[in-house]
Protein backbone atom coordinates (compact mmCIF):
# COMPACT_ATOMS: atom_id res chain seq x y z
CA UNK A 1 0.00 0.00 0.00
CA UNK A 2 1.02 4.04 -0.60
CA UNK A 3 1.95 5.43 2.56
CA UNK A 4 3.10 8.99 3.61
CA UNK A 5 5.65 8.76 6.64
CA UNK A 6 8.18 11.01 8.30
CA UNK A 7 10.84 9.34 10.41
CA UNK A 8 12.35 12.84 11.35
CA UNK A 9 10.54 15.64 12.71
CA UNK A 10 11.07 18.76 10.35
CA UNK A 11 9.51 20.83 7.85
CA UNK A 12 7.44 19.59 5.40
CA UNK A 13 10.48 17.63 3.19
CA UNK A 14 10.43 15.21 5.78
CA UNK A 15 7.20 13.61 4.43
CA UNK A 16 8.34 10.35 1.28
CA UNK A 17 5.99 8.11 -0.17
CA UNK A 18 6.79 4.62 0.90
CA UNK A 19 5.13 0.98 0.05
CA UNK A 20 4.30 -0.76 2.64
CA UNK A 21 2.06 -4.21 3.21
CA UNK A 22 -1.45 -3.88 3.58
CA UNK A 23 -1.62 -4.27 7.83
CA UNK A 24 -3.78 -6.89 9.83
CA UNK A 25 -5.78 -5.95 12.51
CA UNK A 26 -5.23 -7.46 15.95
CA UNK A 27 -7.59 -7.99 18.91
CA UNK A 28 -10.29 -5.07 19.35
CA UNK A 29 -8.77 -3.19 16.11
CA UNK A 30 -10.66 -2.78 12.47
CA UNK A 31 -8.58 -1.99 9.20
CA UNK A 32 -10.06 1.06 7.37
CA UNK A 33 -9.67 1.65 3.82
CA UNK A 34 -9.21 5.16 3.52
CA UNK A 35 -10.38 7.73 1.51
CA UNK A 36 -10.10 10.58 2.06
CA UNK A 37 -7.91 11.92 5.32
CA UNK A 38 -7.90 15.69 6.29
CA UNK A 39 -5.24 17.85 7.50
CA UNK A 40 -5.33 20.01 10.65
CA UNK A 41 -2.87 22.34 12.22
CA UNK A 42 -1.89 19.92 15.10
CA UNK A 43 -0.87 17.40 12.07
CA UNK A 44 1.68 19.93 10.65
CA UNK A 45 2.52 21.29 13.92
CA UNK A 46 3.23 17.19 15.25
CA UNK A 47 5.50 16.69 12.05
CA UNK A 48 7.36 19.79 12.68
CA UNK A 49 7.84 18.93 16.39
CA UNK A 50 9.56 22.13 17.20
CA UNK A 51 13.30 21.06 15.75
CA UNK A 52 14.65 18.45 13.63
CA UNK A 53 14.76 14.85 16.05
CA UNK A 54 13.72 11.17 15.13
CA UNK A 55 9.87 10.78 15.15
CA UNK A 56 8.59 8.62 17.95
CA UNK A 57 7.97 5.96 15.96
CA UNK A 58 10.32 4.57 12.92
CA UNK A 59 7.58 5.60 10.87
CA UNK A 60 4.58 7.90 11.30
CA UNK A 61 2.16 8.25 9.34
CA UNK A 62 0.81 11.98 10.13
CA UNK A 63 -2.90 13.02 9.97
CA UNK A 64 -5.49 12.53 12.96
CA UNK A 65 -8.57 12.77 11.17
CA UNK A 66 -10.20 10.47 8.16
CA UNK A 67 -12.95 8.90 6.53
CA UNK A 68 -13.04 5.60 4.72
CA UNK A 69 -14.57 2.09 4.57
CA UNK A 70 -14.07 -0.82 7.07
CA UNK A 71 -12.55 -3.69 4.86
CA UNK A 72 -11.37 -6.11 7.95
CA UNK A 73 -12.16 -6.59 11.32
CA UNK A 74 -9.86 -8.23 14.54
CA UNK A 75 -11.06 -10.25 17.09
CA UNK A 76 -13.16 -9.19 19.42
CA UNK A 77 -15.01 -6.16 17.79
CA UNK A 78 -18.62 -6.68 17.33
CA UNK A 79 -20.12 -3.12 16.38
CA UNK A 80 -18.12 -3.14 13.06
CA UNK A 81 -17.86 -5.66 9.55
CA UNK A 82 -16.57 -4.64 6.56
CA UNK A 83 -18.29 -2.64 4.31
CA UNK A 84 -19.12 -0.22 7.32
CA UNK A 85 -18.45 3.85 6.35
CA UNK A 86 -16.83 5.37 9.16
CA UNK A 87 -15.22 8.66 10.08
CA UNK A 88 -11.61 8.13 12.02
CA UNK A 89 -10.47 10.52 15.09
CA UNK A 90 -7.12 10.54 17.19
CA UNK A 91 -5.32 8.39 14.36
CA UNK A 92 -2.05 9.45 15.07
CA UNK A 93 -1.98 10.38 18.30
CA UNK A 94 0.71 8.15 20.48
CA UNK A 95 0.17 6.06 17.54
CA UNK A 96 2.12 5.24 13.87
CA UNK A 97 -1.04 4.92 12.25
CA UNK A 98 -2.19 8.17 11.06
CA UNK A 99 -5.02 8.53 7.66
CA UNK A 100 -2.45 9.75 5.15
CA UNK A 101 -1.96 6.32 3.80
CA UNK A 102 -3.87 3.95 1.61
CA UNK A 103 -4.99 1.72 4.73
CA UNK A 104 -4.44 2.28 8.39
CA UNK A 105 -5.53 -0.01 11.38
CA UNK A 106 -7.14 1.41 14.19
CA UNK A 107 -8.69 0.43 17.93
CA UNK A 108 -12.53 0.08 17.26
CA UNK A 109 -12.72 3.17 19.84
CA UNK A 110 -10.97 5.49 17.11
CA UNK A 111 -13.96 5.27 14.59
CA UNK A 112 -17.53 6.10 14.42
CA UNK A 113 -20.28 5.62 11.99
CA UNK A 114 -20.47 7.97 8.98
CA UNK A 115 -24.17 7.72 8.17
CA UNK A 116 -25.37 6.83 4.19
CA UNK A 117 -26.48 10.60 4.13
CA UNK A 118 -23.03 12.56 4.88
CA UNK A 119 -19.91 12.43 2.43
CA UNK A 120 -16.56 11.10 2.90
CA UNK A 121 -15.82 15.06 2.86
CA UNK A 122 -17.82 15.22 5.92
CA UNK A 123 -16.18 12.60 8.11
CA UNK A 124 -12.96 13.68 7.08
CA UNK A 125 -13.90 17.58 8.34
CA UNK A 126 -14.59 16.28 11.98
CA UNK A 127 -12.24 14.85 13.98
CA UNK A 128 -10.64 17.14 15.69
CA UNK A 129 -12.49 20.54 15.12
CA UNK A 130 -16.11 18.84 16.16
CA UNK A 131 -15.26 17.34 18.69
CA UNK A 132 -13.06 20.27 19.91
CA UNK A 133 -16.17 22.41 19.28
CA UNK A 134 -18.38 20.28 20.95
CA UNK A 135 -16.17 20.17 24.37
CA UNK A 136 -16.57 23.90 24.51
CA UNK A 137 -20.05 24.12 23.93
CA UNK A 138 -20.65 21.64 26.74
CA UNK A 139 -18.24 22.83 29.50
CA UNK A 140 -20.53 26.30 30.71
CA UNK A 141 -21.68 26.00 34.15
CA UNK A 142 -24.95 24.39 34.54
CA UNK A 143 -24.88 22.29 31.18
CA UNK A 144 -25.79 21.27 28.70
CA UNK A 145 -23.12 18.42 29.11
CA UNK A 146 -24.50 16.89 26.05
CA UNK A 147 -25.54 18.51 23.00
CA UNK A 148 -28.96 17.78 20.62
CA UNK A 149 -31.85 20.15 19.82
CA UNK A 150 -32.81 22.22 22.15
CA UNK A 151 -29.78 21.73 24.27
CA UNK A 152 -28.57 25.20 23.87
CA UNK A 153 -32.18 26.88 23.37
CA UNK A 154 -32.37 29.86 25.36
CA UNK A 155 -28.51 30.70 25.42
CA UNK A 156 -26.33 32.90 22.77
CA UNK A 157 -22.84 31.44 22.31
CA UNK A 158 -20.20 33.62 20.64
CA UNK A 159 -17.96 32.36 18.47
CA UNK A 160 -14.26 33.97 18.44
CA UNK A 161 -13.23 33.32 14.25
CA UNK A 162 -15.74 31.48 13.03
CA UNK A 163 -14.42 31.22 9.42
CA UNK A 164 -11.80 28.54 11.09
CA UNK A 165 -12.68 24.81 11.53
CA UNK A 166 -13.25 24.64 14.55
CA UNK A 167 -15.43 28.36 14.48
CA UNK A 168 -17.08 26.35 11.59
CA UNK A 169 -18.10 23.41 13.78
CA UNK A 170 -19.02 25.25 16.67
CA UNK A 171 -21.39 27.37 14.66
CA UNK A 172 -23.34 24.36 13.56
CA UNK A 173 -23.90 22.36 16.56
CA UNK A 174 -24.99 25.31 18.47
CA UNK A 175 -27.03 26.17 16.06
CA UNK A 176 -27.94 22.17 15.75
CA UNK A 177 -28.23 22.26 19.94
CA UNK A 178 -30.78 25.82 19.43
CA UNK A 179 -28.46 28.68 20.30
CA UNK A 180 -28.30 32.30 19.09
CA UNK A 181 -24.98 32.29 17.38
CA UNK A 182 -23.02 35.25 16.83
CA UNK A 183 -19.40 35.56 15.66
CA UNK A 184 -16.22 37.29 14.96
CA UNK A 185 -14.18 37.72 11.87
CA UNK A 186 -11.67 40.01 10.31
CA UNK A 187 -13.07 40.42 6.91
CA UNK A 188 -16.49 40.62 4.58
CA UNK A 189 -14.85 36.98 3.01
CA UNK A 190 -15.15 35.71 6.31
CA UNK A 191 -18.17 36.80 7.45
CA UNK A 192 -20.09 35.36 4.45
CA UNK A 193 -18.61 32.30 5.50
CA UNK A 194 -19.26 32.11 8.81
CA UNK A 195 -23.24 33.18 7.40
CA UNK A 196 -23.43 30.05 5.65
CA UNK A 197 -22.24 28.62 8.03
CA UNK A 198 -25.36 29.22 9.74
CA UNK A 199 -23.91 32.26 12.43
CA UNK A 200 -27.18 34.26 13.08
CA UNK A 201 -25.40 37.63 13.49
CA UNK A 202 -21.68 38.18 12.36
CA UNK A 203 -19.08 40.88 13.70
CA UNK A 204 -15.88 41.90 11.86
CA UNK A 205 -14.12 43.20 14.53
CA UNK A 206 -11.66 45.14 12.66
CA UNK A 207 -14.63 47.29 11.50
CA UNK A 208 -17.25 47.53 14.18
CA UNK A 209 -17.54 48.34 17.69
CA UNK A 210 -17.64 44.65 18.35
CA UNK A 211 -18.64 44.94 22.27
CA UNK A 212 -21.26 46.63 20.68
CA UNK A 213 -22.21 45.17 18.22
CA UNK A 214 -22.70 41.66 20.47
CA UNK A 215 -24.58 43.78 23.36
CA UNK A 216 -27.22 44.17 20.48
CA UNK A 217 -27.46 40.91 19.64
CA UNK A 218 -27.55 39.87 23.53
CA UNK A 219 -28.21 42.93 25.63
CA UNK A 220 -28.24 40.24 29.09
CA UNK A 221 -25.00 39.10 27.91
CA UNK A 222 -23.30 36.19 25.76
CA UNK A 223 -23.33 32.99 27.47
CA UNK A 224 -20.25 30.90 26.53
CA UNK A 225 -17.63 32.17 24.11
CA UNK A 226 -15.72 29.69 21.69
CA UNK A 227 -12.14 31.09 22.29
CA UNK A 228 -9.39 30.69 19.73
CA UNK A 229 -8.00 33.80 20.90
CA UNK A 230 -7.93 34.21 24.99
CA UNK A 231 -4.59 36.88 24.99
CA UNK A 232 -6.37 39.18 22.39
CA UNK A 233 -9.80 39.07 23.28
CA UNK A 234 -9.78 38.80 26.84
CA UNK A 235 -11.07 42.76 26.98
CA UNK A 236 -14.06 41.83 24.90
CA UNK A 237 -15.05 39.02 26.48
CA UNK A 238 -15.44 40.76 29.85
CA UNK A 239 -17.37 43.68 28.20
CA UNK A 240 -19.64 41.40 26.49
CA UNK A 241 -19.95 38.02 29.11
CA UNK A 242 -23.39 37.79 31.22
CA UNK A 243 -23.30 36.33 34.83
CA UNK A 244 -22.25 33.02 35.08
CA UNK A 245 -20.48 33.09 31.47
CA UNK A 246 -18.33 30.55 30.24
CA UNK A 247 -15.08 31.23 27.91
CA UNK A 248 -13.75 27.82 26.81
CA UNK A 249 -10.50 27.95 24.95
CA UNK A 250 -9.25 25.96 22.58
CA UNK A 251 -5.79 27.61 21.03
CA UNK A 252 -3.14 30.65 21.65
CA UNK A 253 -4.25 32.51 18.39
CA UNK A 254 -2.43 35.99 19.27
CA UNK A 255 0.06 34.95 22.15
CA UNK A 256 0.50 32.81 25.21
CA UNK A 257 -0.05 35.31 28.06
CA UNK A 258 -2.71 36.48 28.88
CA UNK A 259 -4.15 39.35 31.27
CA UNK A 260 -7.62 39.86 32.82
CA UNK A 261 -9.39 42.45 35.19
CA UNK A 262 -9.80 40.38 38.17
CA UNK A 263 -12.56 42.55 39.46
CA UNK A 264 -14.80 42.30 36.69
CA UNK A 265 -14.76 38.32 36.41
CA UNK A 266 -15.27 38.28 39.95
CA UNK A 267 -18.74 40.01 39.51
CA UNK A 268 -19.81 38.23 36.83
CA UNK A 269 -18.22 34.72 38.16
CA UNK A 270 -17.05 33.93 34.99
CA UNK A 271 -15.39 30.68 34.33
CA UNK A 272 -12.61 30.34 31.76
CA UNK A 273 -12.28 26.66 30.80
CA UNK A 274 -9.03 25.67 29.30
CA UNK A 275 -9.49 22.37 27.01
CA UNK A 276 -7.24 20.23 24.87
CA UNK A 277 -8.65 17.29 23.22
CA UNK A 278 -6.07 14.32 23.39
CA UNK A 279 -6.31 15.08 27.50
CA UNK A 280 -9.60 15.76 27.79
CA UNK A 281 -10.71 12.08 29.09
CA UNK A 282 -12.22 9.30 27.28
CA UNK A 283 -16.03 10.00 29.12
CA UNK A 284 -15.68 13.56 26.96
CA UNK A 285 -14.37 12.32 23.79
CA UNK A 286 -16.96 9.23 24.06
CA UNK A 287 -19.81 11.70 24.68
CA UNK A 288 -18.43 14.40 21.61
CA UNK A 289 -18.08 11.36 18.90
CA UNK A 290 -21.90 10.28 20.22
CA UNK A 291 -22.99 13.59 19.82
CA UNK A 292 -21.44 14.43 16.43
CA UNK A 293 -22.59 11.59 15.25
CA UNK A 294 -26.22 12.69 15.81
CA UNK A 295 -25.75 15.74 14.44
CA UNK A 296 -24.15 13.57 11.25
CA UNK A 297 -27.36 12.20 10.87
CA UNK A 298 -29.61 15.31 11.09
CA UNK A 299 -27.27 16.18 8.49
CA UNK A 300 -26.09 19.26 10.49
CA UNK A 301 -22.77 19.40 9.39
CA UNK A 302 -22.26 20.15 5.72
CA UNK A 303 -18.84 21.18 4.47
CA UNK A 304 -17.80 22.96 1.06
CA UNK A 305 -17.92 26.34 0.68
CA UNK A 306 -21.59 26.96 0.12
CA UNK A 307 -21.98 25.40 3.91
CA UNK A 308 -18.83 28.04 5.23
CA UNK A 309 -15.96 25.45 4.87
CA UNK A 310 -14.10 25.45 1.33
CA UNK A 311 -12.21 22.52 0.30
CA UNK A 312 -9.08 22.42 -0.88
CA UNK A 313 -8.30 18.93 -2.32
CA UNK A 314 -4.39 17.17 -2.43
CA UNK A 315 -3.36 13.98 -3.78
CA UNK A 316 -1.88 11.76 -1.75
CA UNK A 317 1.76 12.36 -2.92
CA UNK A 318 0.89 16.19 -2.30
CA UNK A 319 0.70 15.35 1.74
CA UNK A 320 3.60 18.20 2.41
CA UNK A 321 2.22 21.03 0.47
CA UNK A 322 -1.18 19.99 2.16
CA UNK A 323 0.68 20.61 5.32
CA UNK A 324 2.01 23.91 4.25
CA UNK A 325 -1.17 25.28 2.91
CA UNK A 326 -2.57 24.55 6.32
CA UNK A 327 0.41 25.85 8.31
CA UNK A 328 0.52 28.87 5.64
CA UNK A 329 -3.37 29.79 7.18
CA UNK A 330 -5.26 28.24 4.73
CA UNK A 331 -8.76 29.32 4.75
CA UNK A 332 -11.15 26.69 4.88
CA UNK A 333 -10.38 22.52 4.71
CA UNK A 334 -7.52 20.49 3.20
CA UNK A 335 -8.42 17.27 2.04
CA UNK A 336 -6.23 14.28 0.75
CA UNK A 337 -7.77 12.08 -2.09
CA UNK A 338 -6.16 8.45 -0.83
CA UNK A 339 -8.28 6.04 -2.08
CA UNK A 340 -7.72 6.36 -6.43
CA UNK A 341 -10.82 4.41 -7.58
Amino acid sequence: MRSIVYSQTGNSDVLHEVDRPIPEPGNGEVRVRVIVSGVNPTDWKSRAGGAPAPARFPEQAPNQDGAGIIDAVGSGVEDYSPGDRVWMFLSAFDRPTGTAQEYTVLPATLVARLPDNASFDVGASLGVPALTAHRALTVHDGGPTRLAPGALTGRTVLVAGGAGAVGHAAIQLARWAGATVVTTVSSDAKAALATAAGAHNVVNYREQDAAAEIRAVAPDGVDIVVEVSPARNAELNAAVLANHGSVAVYATDGGTQMSIDIRTHFALNIRYQFLLLYTMGTDAIGAAVDDVTGALRDGALPVGRDAGLPITRFALDQTAPAHDAVEGGLVGKALIDVATS
